[in-house]
């Protein structure tokens, strides 16, 4: 193999993980114009001091490497619990705790896990946001 070859892929392989469409940080009001553009959104409430919530990303992360589709179709949206916890959207949603996810599609709510870390119970729930997605 010529260098010139080797150094372009060895590039392109190290620059190919951070490729993924990285979820979206929460802001006020960026749920509403996401879901009035006709997204299905995942919300994650979470904090970075959270062992259950690492847990959940971990599951996530491999989820997602797998499956393409899910970044591609779905919109991701991390919610920092220590800053959004008490927020307008948490009391909206009765979120109870941090390391909670929730699936929205229009005026909706689809799923929701509260503190699970199972590899099947996140997949389902991606699951029926990608179906939501892309129906």
């Amino acid at each position: 193999m010529h260098r010139r070859s080797f150094l372009t892929l060895t590039a392109g392989a190290l620059v190919l993980p951070f490729a993924a469409r990285a979820a979206l940080e929460y802001t006020p009001g960026l749920t509403s114009q996401r879901l009035a553009a006709g997204e299905t959104l995942f919300l994650d409430f979470r904090a970075s001091w959270c062992s259950t919530c690492a847990a959940q990303e971990r599951v996530l992360s491999a989820l997602k490497q797998e499956n393409p589709a899910y970044e591609q179709n779905i919109t991701f949206i991390d919610v920092d619990w220590d800053t959004h916890g008490k927020g307008e959207l948490s009391r909206m949603l009765n979120i109870p705790r941090r390391s909670t996810l929730v699936v929205l599609k229009g005026d909706q709510e689809l799923g929701r896990l509260v503190a699970q870390t199972g590899k099947a119970e996140i997949k389902a729930l991606m699951d029926t946001a990608l179906g939501a997605a892309t129906s």
